[in-house]
């Protein structure tokens, strides 16, 4: 069996080797790891470390001309990821692959078809930072749980894993920061069935000094994505 990790960049030159690193040393037993890095459009430097520093027979390197955003960044990366199952992992080292084994749990036991890693029902420890993200997460995720009947504590997290199946019948749009509620919603149609799980995961969160990218306008695109794709 193999196991696909997505790692979607733009500017994370500080953070890229690393992770890397941090993928690479998690120990799965038999499960074999392919990393997809989709580089989307760094000027930072980032694109040419993928190209030129990055090695391995386990990568599998692509690339975006332009930046297009996240959303599109995962889609490239899920089209030519080829492992049975698909795992989503940001660059910037606020979520751990150390969690890794208690995602694949519940698909590999054969209890789940979909497992989210969600922040705020457990996991090891959480660094402390914004009240107002935060409190955002939790009201989208809840507006979410509204529309579609589910019972999600984290919507927006970016650990998210499917079976390959999972991914095949489904098609992504949002090229941004709606990634989330439209892949959310599509998985939860009620035509597929699709048994979903969420484990508690770590969270070492950035302040904007580090890097942190979303804000609230895309706060804004997520609620527009929820609104869209629940109803």
């Amino acid at each position: 069996m193999k196991l696909s990790v997505i790692i979607p960049v733009y500017n994370e030159i500080k953070y890229l080797a690393e992770i890397i690193r941090r993928v690479r040393a998690v120990d799965l037993g038999s499960i074999a790891k392919e990393i997809v890095v989709i580089d989307d459009g760094s000027t930072d430097g980032s694109r040419e470390i993928i190209q030129n520093e990055l090695q391995g027979d386990d990568l599998v390197k692509l690339f975006h001309d332009q930046n297009k955003g996240k959303g599109a960044a995962c889609w490239t990366g899920m089209q030519q990821a080829t492992g049975e199952i698909i795992l989503v992992q940001d660059a910037d080292l606020e979520y751990s692959p150390r969690d890794y084994p208690r995602l694949l749990l519940p698909i590999l036991e054969g209890h789940a078809d979909v497992v989210y890693g969600s922040r705020f029902i457990g996991g090891d420890s959480h660094r402390v930072l914004y009240y107002w993200h935060s409190l955002g997460n939790r009201l989208l995720t809840r507006l979410f749980n509204m529309l579609n009947d589910m019972n999600f504590t984290d919507m927006e997290t970016c650990y998210k894993v499917f079976r390959r199946r999972v991914i095949e019948r489904i098609t992504l749009k949002e090229p941004r920061f709606g990634f989330d509620p439209e892949i959310t919603a599509k998985i939860c149609k009620k035509r597929f069935g699709w048994r979903i799980y969420e484990v508690g995961i770590s969270y070492t969160g950035r302040v904007y000094a580090e890097g942190k990218k979303i804000g609230w306008r895309d706060a804004l695109t997520v609620l527009r994505c929820i609104l869209r794709y629940s109803l």
